[in-house]
């Protein structure tokens, strides 16, 4: 089904996004795209000196879409300096909508492909 996903409309999102990211201290910029129940949500990683008050690139594509009403997750792109993949705060945030999401990473010179699934097997479930 991903063959039907416009990944440079996504990239295009996440890539703007990341130009407004917030890192002062790890210096590193990512910007993340949403696509859920047709329409893209963005957002970009915030940093913050007291660590865990900052919040990653996807999840804030996440809450934008939850936010807006959208529950139906169908495809994740993430763009920074290098293909980072989401850490597991974000892979257990996204798979409560969609746990096999299709995800595309996207570097300066590299493009990787999974799906969530892969990256997070055996999520926390109640």
């Amino acid at each position: 089904m991903t063959d039907s996903i416009d990944w440079g409309a996504l990239h295009d999102a996440a890539s703007h996004a990341r130009s407004n990211a917030y890192a002062p201290y790890s210096k590193i910029t990512v910007g993340s795209a949403i696509l859920a129940d047709g329409r893209v949500f963005s957002g970009c990683n915030v940093e913050n000196s007291s660590f865990p008050v900052g919040c990653c690139a996807e999840r804030a594509a996440l809450y934008a879409a939850v936010a807006a009403g959208c529950r139906n997750i169908q495809a994740v792109a993430i763009v920074s300096e290098e293909a980072i993949p989401p850490c597991g705060m974000c892979r257990q945030a996204l798979v409560e909508f969609n746990p096999s999401v299709p995800i595309r990473l996207y570097g300066a010179n590299s493009e990787i492909s999974w799906n969530l699934d892969a990256l997070l097997p055996e999520p926390f479930r109640l």
